[in-house]
């Protein structure tokens, strides 16, 4: 009898004493005695970057589904449970079929080495081999050249997404070096949606695609995004889109609406373009909060919650934080000691009157909540400490009951509140 999901993926947790290893080997080796099923894929979109890969991935699939097209998609992380990653032909996986394929997996790699995420990236591939679609949209789950989904000879299209620090101990130093690890997903003759870049990340993509023969479609070149008098204006060869904002909050969406777009017209899917922007839903990014124990434990407050967690990440919540109506504004902050804590705050000390430092439950990699506080002041932003969101929550609205309250700093955090008030 084949086990509940859960236990699978606890087993597959136990296979490689590292969490992250960037290679492929384990991967070609594990898909090999799967008979390959990278190879029997509905035509893939393969989506790298730093910040919005998941947004503009959501709004390709909603542009995508309009048209009537079935769509397979991987994400990763989940938030609240791991069936969140495989959407099979528009659904999320159900139970029998994730269990069926992680017990598969688990099967033919025995108890050779491999990490969780490369194991159950090829569990995903399984998936959607096996189930008719017209779409494959794969997320990188880290870098791009040696990460696992990085498996497809030839994608229909491949995007990368606006590219900045992070996860420096395995990309690199700089955002050349990180670029460069992006640009590891493109393909001889396959096409590459780029978002916007900064100069020194866009000339090692422009390099590594002329190396490959890969053509460019490159924001602010061959395509262009604006908000113009609360409407959408993007522009390229094939003529101009007046449409409505998107409806993922934040100016950041702009330009991930943008790539998206490209992404429909190269893909020949330019006629529904309007729902790729006004249709796609993508939780923990600048999400309300209106049902669950915590908006119930505060009916005047306006409650946030996003799962960014650097620099560029910072920059796009204060920045959405600046389009909203004037409110007091409250952070309840946890975050991983792998991040730029005081980078991805610095931006947010102009808009916080006041930060709660929580740990994040259940993460071994969390910064205590004395450490994300100091980090909070580092950065400006008067902070004190909590033992839990709700308390910080209660806290805040004893104080200020109409206040704006942004829970933040990590997915792993957002998916602690998914849960509990999904």
């Amino acid at each position: 009898m084949t086990l509940h999901s859960d236990a699978l993926l606890e087993r597959m947790m136990t296979f490689h004493p590292k969490i992250i290893d960037l290679t492929l080997d384990r991967v070609w080796r594990l898909l090999a005695a799967l008979d390959h099923p990278e190879r029997a894929l509905p035509p893939v979109v393969h989506i790298a970057g730093t910040n919005g890969k998941g947004s503009t991935q959501a709004m390709i699939r909603a542009g995508l589904e309009a048209g009537g097209a079935r769509v397979h998609a991987y994400t990763s992380p989940h938030l609240a449970r791991f069936h969140e990653r495989i959407r099979l032909a528009g659904r999320l996986i159900d139970e029998a079929a994730l269990s069926a394929v992680l017990d598969e997996c688990l099967r033919a790699n025995g108890d050779t080495p491999i990490t969780y995420f490369e194991i159950t990236t090829c569990a995903a591939l399984l998936a959607f081999a096996r189930t008719p679609a017209d779409f494959t949209l794969l997320e990188v789950g880290l870098g791009g050249r040696l990460d696992a989904t990085n498996v497809v000879d030839a994608p229909a299209l491949c995007i990368i997404t606006p590219v900045s620090i992070d996860h420096q101990q395995f990309l690199g130093e700089t955002l050349a070096e990180i670029a460069g690890e992006k640009a590891g997903i493109l393909k001889r003759g396959v096409p590459c949606v780029v978002g916007p870049q900064d100069d020194a990340a866009l000339e090692v993509i422009e390099a590594r695609a002329a190396r490959v023969g890969a053509p460019l479609l490159i924001h602010g070149q061959h395509w262009h995004v604006t908000e113009e008098a609360g409407r959408l204006v993007y522009q390229d060869e094939t003529g101009l889109l007046d449409l409505p904002l998107p409806n993922l909050p934040g100016p950041h969406q702009i330009q991930n609406a943008g790539a998206a777009l490209a992404a429909l017209r190269a893909l020949g899917h330019g006629a529904t373009v309007e729902a790729a922007v006004t249709s796609a839903e993508w939780p923990a990014r600048m999400q309300r909060l209106r049902t669950g124990p915590l908006a119930q434990a505060a009916p005047q407050a306006e409650l946030w919650l996003d799962g960014g967690h650097n620099v560029a990440a910072g920059a796009a919540i204060a920045a959405t934080l600046d389009r909203l109506p004037k409110r007091d504004t409250h952070l309840i902050c946890g975050m991983l000691n792998t991040k730029d804590v005081s980078g991805f705050m610095r931006p947010l000390a102009a808009h916080a009157t006041r930060l709660h430092a929580v740990s994040i439950p259940g993460e071994s990699a969390t910064l205590s909540a004395a450490q994300t506080a100091l980090a909070a002041r580092s950065a400006g932003i008067d902070a004190q400490e909590a033992p839990d969101v709700a308390t910080a929550l209660a806290s805040i609205i004893a104080d200020t009951p109409h206040a704006r309250v942004l829970i933040c700093g990590s997915l792993y955090l957002a998916g602690v509140i998914l849960r509990e008030n999904g």
